[in-house]
Parts: C-alpha cells; structure tokens; sequence
C-alpha cells in the first residue's frame, strides 16, 4: 500500500504555506478596500492572521479576528456569507488553477497568548524554573560542542 506523503504529521509543505499567505496578503487588501459592498462588514475592522491550505490548495482556511475582539461571531457571519464573492475577489488576483473555497474560522491566537502568560505568571510554575535555573538545566546544556 501506497504512503501518503501528508499522512506522516511533517506539517505544511513550502507550497501550502507560500499560496496560504498570497491569500492572506490578498484577501487583507480585499477586505481593507471594502470590495465587498456589505455595511455590516465594512464597519469592523478585520485582522486575517493565518491562512491554511490543504493539500491540494483547494480548500484554504482563514483564521480572522474582529480588532478589538467585538463582535467576532457576526464578523465570522459575514465573511461566511460572501465566501463566493470573496474567493472570486482573491482567486482575479492570483494565478492559481483553482480559486481554493475559502473557509472562516476565528483566530485564537491571542487568546492563547493570554493564557500562556497568565500560566507563566503563577506562582507554581516560576518556582519550577527558579529550581531549574538553579539545577543549571537552562537553555544552554543544549548545546553541547563535540
């Protein structure tokens, strides 16, 4: 049996990652000069974060956010519904064989940077790397010379 190469978990390949952010970098320009003719759209300012492609390029997925953090379920609302006119904005931009379907999702990211320093902040976990800055474990015993 055949091995699928994307089966193994190496993660995205150079073109996925290089056609996900020309759709990135597009779709922002798309989305800041207001192509879509939406009101409710047009009032809240949009960060696109990340976009992930698969495979096959056919299906990318955008992970936006609403700049402040208001209002990002009717954000999420009104991208998904002007996917068509917005995959047919990017896809007159691009030089792709397929427009990929584009998909919304919100983006969590700085949320989970929240999270990560409020984990970093408490007490219990700066006692554990007081005790191994003290152990001498730090970064440094990576780098052994040879």
């Amino acid at each position: 049996m055949a091995q699928n190469r994307f089966s193994r978990g190496e993660g995205p390949s150079q073109r996925q990652l290089r056609v996900g952010e020309l759709i990135r970098r597009t779709l922002s320009d798309v989305l800041l000069r207001g192509d879509v003719h939406d009101p409710d759209l047009n009032r809240i300012p949009v960060t696109v974060g990340e976009v992930r492609c698969s495979p096959d390029l056919k299906v990318a997925t955008v992970f936006v956010s609403a700049l402040g953090g208001q209002g990002q379920d009717e954000l999420i609302g009104a991208l998904a519904r002007h996917a068509g006119e917005l995959r047919h904005l990017v896809a007159r931009e691009m030089t792709l064989k397929y427009a990929p379907e584009l998909r919304f999702r919100p983006d969590e990211t700085y949320d989970r940077l929240d999270e990560t320093r409020r984990m970093f902040a408490d007490a219990k976990v700066q006692a554990d790397i007081a005790r191994r800055d003290a152990d001498g474990e730090g970064a440094d015993d990576d780098d052994v010379e040879t």
